[in-house]
């Protein structure tokens, strides 16, 4: 291919790009949300980090945390940098899957009032489950920053 030469992309490659994008600005959308929540309220973070993890964080650390998610949520949103941003959402992810694993082998407990206490659990691994997909379809994500770039051949760091 010349250099700068655009690449043209089928009906099939447009589907495939749009199926990429939603899955892309749904998962960057459902990390903000809880990112935003960091700065809005840190003092339920801190309680999260002392009664899950069993640490003491400061609210610069919890700010400077919700930060760095919401940075990352915005590349991912523009699809730069995307083997970074996305790789780093899922990696984030992938630690909070990790912190609720016991609630995957009971799936259908119930708490006294009849509400079903790891239902969250299984919406990770949902979420998860799509970060992996999102990583594994980068090479069709074709309506993001990155995809641009490498259909018109430019700068593949920003890829």
């Amino acid at each position: 291919m010349a250099l700068h030469e655009k690449i043209i992309l089928s009906p099939q490659d447009k589907l495939d790009a749009l199926a990429v994008l939603v899955l892309r600005l749904g998962l960057a959308w459902f990390i903000f949300l809880w990112a935003a929540h960091k700065i809005i309220t840190p003092g339920q973070y801190q309680s999260l980090a002392r009664n899950f993890d069993g640490v003491e964080v400061s609210l610069t650390q919890v700010y400077l945390a919700g930060g760095a998610q919401i940075a990352l949520c915005v590349l991912v949103a523009l699809g730069v940098l995307r083997y970074f941003s996305y790789g780093g959402l899922m990696i984030m992810h992938f630690f909070t899957v990790t912190r609720r694993w016991e609630g995957f082998f009971d799936p259908f407990a119930v708490n006294d009032r009849g509400f079903p206490v790891n239902r969250n659990q299984v919406i990770d691994l949902a979420v998860l489950a799509a970060f992996v997909a999102l990583v594994l379809l980068i090479r069709r994500d074709h309506f993001s920053v990155g995809g641009w770039l490498a259909r018109h051949d430019r700068a593949r760091w920003w890829m």
